[in-house]
């Protein structure tokens, strides 16, 4: 595309100059716009300073037209603004409010972490969630919380323990309350347990990424710990990298959800109590509970199962 003061030149390189100029600037002068930037600041533009500004004029009326009739534009994305510059006229080019809106929500979307979770909390939403009988108390305190946090986010809040069957909206819930804090830009890092589980057995002989891996997860300001107890568990993975994470969120009070298939009893008998090797570790267990219990607050989901809609 040329350049706007490439065309400026051109015209003033030509004969019958001023004919020529006055007929292209004319319209910039008449431009709305224009006279209520310059009557703006009248008393710190003068007549020079206005004609020297008409390359900047011109520019500013093009290529605003240019976006209003959806025309490839000398920036796409962005908009010209008239702006004053040691008593010079000049330009700025800022955001469309399109590009804004998507600025926006990329910085939402990098406010939410998640590690090996569906694309389906990516657009999950608090006032799309179905708000059906059995899972009203689990919607009220999450929206309890989130309104909480909103008022003190530098106090102790308390987590959920969402415990259901399959397709209750357990993790949808949980993606759905991480994007409601983003859109006030508080971010939320969602783990499905048993993937960083794999993944962190599958980094063992790295230690530095492993311990990396572990810090960021156990300082996240906001932590969610999906499907724990979905498959068995390592008493590596349990004592050193859930016990690790757990130990350090109750000593720095820092907000902490889980979801899971288990009641929190079941849990603790079920999957905590034995390890892969079917030895009975009862006290470790119990150790880890204390932890889960002192961070979260247990609530049952039940009703339909949604992923067979």
């Amino acid at each position: 595309m040329e350049n706007v003061r490439e065309i400026l030149q051109e015209l003033m390189s030509k004969r019958k100059l001023d004919q020529r100029f006055n007929n292209v600037m004319k319209s910039v002068y008449s431009d709305p716009e224009v006279i209520s930037f310059c009557e703006e600041h009248q008393d710190e533009l003068s007549k020079e300073a206005i004609e020297r500004g008409a390359a900047k004029l011109y520019e500013f009326v093009s290529e605003r037209n240019k976006i209003k009739n959806n025309q490839a534009t000398f920036l796409p994305g962005y908009q010209p603004e008239l702006v004053l510059s040691n008593h010079l006229i000049d330009i700025e080019y800022v955001p469309t409010k399109q590009t804004h809106l998507l600025e926006q929500e990329r910085h939402r979307k990098a406010l939410v972490k998640s590690i090996s979770m569906p694309k389906l909390i990516r657009h999950a939403s608090l006032e799309g969630y179905h708000q059906e009988p059995e899972r009203t108390d689990a919607l009220a305190k999450t929206l309890a919380f989130v309104n909480e946090y909103l008022e003190r986010p530098q106090d102790w809040h308390k987590g959920l323990y969402l415990t259901g069957s399959f397709g209750v909206g357990k993790t949808y819930l949980m993606g759905a309350m991480g994007n409601a804090l983003a859109d006030e830009g508080y971010s939320t890092t969602i783990v499905h347990f048993p993937s960083l589980a794999v993944e962190l057995k599958n980094a063992i002989g790295s230690s530095n990424t492993i311990q990396t891996k572990i810090d960021a997860i156990k300082k996240a300001p906001i932590l969610v710990i999906d499907d724990i107890g979905a498959d068995s568990i390592s008493s590596w993975i349990r004592d050193d990298v859930l016990g690790v994470i757990l130990e350090y969120r109750m000593q720095e009070e820092l907000p902490t959800f889980f979801t899971s298939n288990f009641s929190m009893d079941q849990l603790e008998r079920e999957h905590l109590t034995v390890n892969q090797r079917g030895e009975a570790e009862p006290l470790k267990a119990k150790r880890l509970m204390e932890r889960i219990k002192f961070l979260s607050e247990e609530v049952s989901m039940t009703g339909k199962n949604h992923r067979q809609d």
